[in-house]
């Protein structure tokens, strides 16, 4: 029997009087890597905050492993083991990377004061594991803010597995990244998915990427589900063909 992680049912979102969403459904399967393309605005960025809980929906059903989540707040959803990145990075740019690694532990202190000095050899040892992972090993001691835009994507990444997820969104992983790093990239992305178990839904517009990294793929468009399927049926599916060739 199919277990899926993430059950979106007719899900909508409007901002004033935009649809975002509208009565969009899909499902993420548990420990597989799921796609989601579309023109730019065609609403992928707001089903993934609908999804991690960063804004409240105007319609439809959103359950994660079975639980209705759409009425609880990010941390609440976060601390179930759901995550998201962003197209931008959000990072500490003030802090090295180590330290970006330890803040992201989640921390149950209420002081401030206390995050960087309450950390053990284990924490440690897992942030410069994980460092080492995206390939920052060596740049483990650098402040953030002076990594390429790459690098701090690789980064980011990387404190969002410093969370352990069970799910992990990534919104555009490859957007602004050195052609080069591309490769590298992808090829971590399937680790986390084999090796840590992690199931990974992604946004992405790099359509070799994604057509060689999800299992099944959803396209949107002006709000709303246009296909769905393998790579395979969404590369030949005319829909989608027009949705792209009509963007530009």
């Amino acid at each position: 029997m199919t277990v899926y992680s993430i059950e979106v049912d007719k899900v909508s979102k409007s901002y004033g009087g935009v649809v975002a969403n509208h009565e969009i459904s899909l499902k993420v399967e548990k420990g597989k890597i799921t796609g989601m393309i579309g023109p730019n605005g065609s609403g992928k960025t707001t089903m993934f905050n609908s999804i991690v809980g960063y804004h409240p929906i105007d319609g439809g059903s959103i359950k994660f492993n079975g639980e209705e989540i759409s009425k609880l707040r990010v941390q609440q959803i976060a601390r179930r083991g759901l995550l998201r990145t962003f197209q931008q990075t959000r990072i500490y740019s003030k802090m090295d990377c180590v330290n970006n690694m330890l803040i992201s532990i989640p921390h149950r202190k209420a002081s401030w004061r206390d995050m960087l000095t309450s950390y053990s050899r284990e924490d440690y040892e897992t942030a410069e594991t994980l460092l080492e992972f995206v390939g920052l090993y060596q740049k483990r001691n650098l402040i953030s803010g002076e990594l390429s835009f790459g690098q701090q994507k690789l980064l980011e990444f990387a404190m969002a597995l410093m969370n352990k997820p069970e799910v992990l969104l990534l919104d555009e992983p490859t957007a602004g990244i050195n052609p080069t790093l591309i490769n590298g990239l992808i090829d971590r992305l399937h680790r986390a998915n084999t090796e840590f178990g992690i199931t990974l839904f992604v946004i992405e517009h790099n359509m070799r990427v994604i057509m060689n990294m999800a299992e099944k793929i959803y396209c949107l468009a002006h709000g709303e589900l246009l296909a769905e399927g393998t790579p395979d049926q969404i590369q030949t599916d005319q829909r989608v063909i027009d949705a792209y060739l009509g963007a530009h």
